[in-house]
């Protein structure tokens, strides 16, 4: 067989037979494939630089996890979502926190973000245990052609407008290293964000997993792909809420550290469809159950909470508040620093 001969195998679907034959690709074939086998090595180095960087930020404190785990209480399957009362329902105007003064006893301790020394994970870690709770936006997308799809939680996530539905997305590291989630958003402009529940917390959290470049997170989680009606990126059908988005814009980030370093990445995507479970939701189509939706929050670390109970408190009206704060002199003028 001539050396610039390759192997193209040809599959009869119809006889179930295999053809195997011997033919010479065409120069701009072999183009493309070098080109496909460059984008390969390239997507697998990012991934490499990904697992190292995770390796860095050393988010699990514990050697021994699952001899830890082991020490801790079961899961309370009986916890129902409950309200109760706030620390101080008779609060007043003018009283200021519920501690008895306690909080001011406490001495604050000042960070610069960039002292000498300090890396960068420093903040990452200090910031996502310090900014809590945070809802995790569970993404899932795919590329222009179809031929990749993502799916991998994000709690750089939260809802910023209503009309109309914008949602942000936060993503490490710029464009030029962009990974598979952020790279099918920007070229399939598409995607849906799922809200993700207790139910399916362990499987969310398994796409995470530093898996070869390739590996299907649907297939390794066992969640199940739903049809979207406005893009096409599936959905998750296990999900109690989840939003059908299309890309409006991003902006990248540059270290103030580090000039030239670009480290990330945020993505503005308008909601075009909601998706909510039908025993999740109210007649009125405008209000979703917590009791049901049973949300999984982010803390710091390896931290994740559940959300099991709720307390209320009404807005206050200025012609009530103002009866007792009018006589007791707090109704003043604003001063520097107040």
């Amino acid at each position: 067989m001539n050396k610039q001969s390759t192997f193209l195998i040809q599959r009869c679907i119809l006889s179930k037979t295999i053809y195997i034959r011997s033919r010479p690709f065409p120069a701009y074939t072999r183009s493309i494939m070098s080109s496909d086998q460059e984008q390969k090595k390239e997507d697998t180095k990012t991934h490499e630089q990904m697992y190292d960087a995770e390796k860095a930020i050393k988010r699990n404190p514990h050697p021994d996890f699952k001899k830890v785990e082991a020490s801790r209480p079961d899961w309370d399957s009986a916890a129902e979502w409950h309200y109760t009362k706030t620390k101080n329902p008779s609060w007043k105007a003018g009283q200021g926190a519920n501690d008895n003064g306690e909080s001011l006893k406490k001495k604050h301790i000042e960070i610069d973000p960039y002292e000498e020394g300090r890396p960068a994970t420093f903040n990452y870690k200090l910031l996502i245990s310090a900014i809590i709770p945070r809802p995790v936006g569970f993404l899932s997308t795919r590329s222009a052609d179809g031929s990749s799809t993502n799916l991998a939680p994000f709690s750089y996530t939260q809802m910023v407008n209503h009309d109309p539905p914008v949602f942000i997305v936060g993503f490490a590291g710029g464009m030029a290293q962009a990974k598979d989630t952020l790279k099918n958003l920007l070229e399939s402009k598409e995607c849906t964000i799922n809200i993700i529940s207790e139910h399916y917390l362990e499987a969310a959290n398994a796409t995470s997993v530093n898996a070869p470049f390739g590996v299907s997170e649907w297939a390794l989680t066992g969640l199940t792909p739903a049809e979207s009606s406005q893009v096409k990126p599936s959905r998750v059908k296990e999900a109690v809420f989840s939003v059908e988005g299309k890309l409006m814009n991003t902006q990248e980030f540059e270290s103030r550290a580090t000039a030239g370093k670009k480290t990330g990445v945020l993505a503005v995507i308008e909601g075009v469809r909601f998706w909510a479970r039908e025993d999740a939701i109210n007649e009125e189509k405008n209000l979703i159950d917590p009791a049901v939706l049973r949300p999984i929050a982010r803390l710091g670390g390896i931290t994740y909470s559940r959300v099991l109970s709720g307390i209320e408190i009404p807005r206050p009206d200025w012609e009530e508040m103002k009866k007792d704060a009018e006589p007791a002199g707090l109704v003043q003028s604003k001063k520097e620093g107040q």
